[in-house]
């Protein structure tokens, strides 16, 4: 009884999905806020207000800790998940649903073809994840070869298209799958895993390391009823609704 209440009170201290997502999404905020609430405060950025130009830097480089946080999410949920189509439909529904805000917000266009937005590379992670479900299926070469052909493709999808591209020098999207790609191959060594992730995340701006030190504290619990799925629309809403207010604040300055 006594180690039963104890792990229950170890869960409820831990990070659930849900809290992941929360924090996750006061991460997409900052990066908003980088392009838009911040410039139109302190002034555009610039080589002569090195001030704002620091804020706003900093502020876009704290919303990278939200990328290995949404890799954990979207291998958990592609690893759950009992319709992946489906799953793959609500992220590209959510794709499309972003990517004119997502524009507005960051060039002050309707389209932009030199970047599309990062939930992009969460469907590419998935394609590819499930490309390497598949691949575990055949045998000898032919496993190798779908597995390599898949990975590669998805790295050239993310990078071509500029998924997620931000300060030129973070490819959101190609991060997302790396690090998708480090959940998934290591899950059942969690030491080795995160050491690597956090490698990654420190190698990419350092970071991502950070939001990799939030999974450390994870509990692989959901932290909402089931029977309550507008929670779910809920968070699938919040990055548009970042997203439209990001587009009328640039648009409005």
């Amino acid at each position: 009884m006594h180690r039963d209440e104890s792990n229950r009170r170890d869960r409820a201290r831990g990070l659930s999905s849900l809290r992941l997502k929360v924090i996750g999404a006061v991460f997409m905020a900052l990066s908003v806020a980088s392009i838009t609430v911040l410039p139109a405060l302190l002034g555009a950025p610039g080589s002569d207000d090195m001030g704002a130009l620091t804020a706003v830097v900093l502020c876009e480089a704290a919303s990278w800790c939200a990328v290995p946080i949404y890799a954990w999410l979207l291998a958990e949920g592609q690893r759950r998940t009992r319709n992946v189509t489906a799953y793959g439909l609500r992220l590209f529904a959510l794709a499309a649903v972003c990517e004119v805000p997502y524009d507005l917000t960051v060039s002050g266009t309707a389209f932009d073809p030199r970047s599309q937005n990062p939930v992009w590379g969460l469907l590419v992670a998935l394609i590819v994840l499930t490309l390497l479900d598949r691949a575990s299926r055949l045998a000898g070469a032919a496993r190798w070869g779908l597995a390599v052909v898949a990975v590669a493709a998805g790295l050239a999808w993310d990078v071509l298209l500029g998924v997620g591209v931000r300060q030129r020098v973070m490819f959101v999207g190609a991060a997302t799958l790396l690090f998708a790609l480090i959940f998934r191959w290591l899950r059942a060594r969690e030491n080795t895993m995160m050491f690597t992730a956090g490698l990654l995340g420190a190698v990419m701006c350092i970071t991502p390391a950070i939001g990799v030190a939030f999974l450390h504290y994870r509990n692989d619990e959901l932290g909402y009823s089931p029977a309550r799925p507008w929670v779910r629309w809920a968070l699938y809403a919040v990055y548009p609704v970042l997203l439209c207010a990001g587009a009328a604040v640039a648009l409005l300055g």
